[in-house]
């Protein structure tokens, strides 16, 4: 079955980078697009990037300039690095797929598990 794994988060001061990533199994990588989202505590999950399966990244407006995605087709892994990080940008950061079969996307989507990044 269709897995994604994100990984990369941690503990940075403001000012700070990490990159995640978020390696997928099973699943036909590059067909549909791919999105990362965040949540802190006690707030709704928010878009944080979107990719679109022809490669077209969008960012959320407090992230452009900060955070660049990416994704490398041959790894089947998408990439979010993310410099000038500030306390606001703490959160648990989620990697979400619309899901494919037969090469066909599908209108629901496919969701990690997220990795915890925190900046203070």
């Amino acid at each position: 079955h269709v897995q994604l794994v994100e990984s990369g988060g941690g503990s940075v001061q403001p000012g700070g980078s990490l990159t995640l990533s978020c390696v997928t199994s099973e699943y036909n990588f590059g067909t549909c697009g791919m999105e990362w989202y965040r949540q802190a505590p006690g707030k709704e999950r928010e878009l944080v990037s979107t990719i679109t399966n022809d490669g077209v990244i969008k960012y959320r407006g407090s992230v452009k300039g900060r955070f660049t995605a990416a994704r490398d087709i041959s790894r089947n892994t998408l990439y979010l690095q993310m410099n000038s990080l500030k306390t606001e940008d703490t959160a648990m950061y989620y990697c979400a797929a619309q899901a494919e079969r037969s090469g066909l996307c599908l209108p629901y989507k496919l969701w990690g598990r997220g990795t915890q990044v925190t900046v203070s």
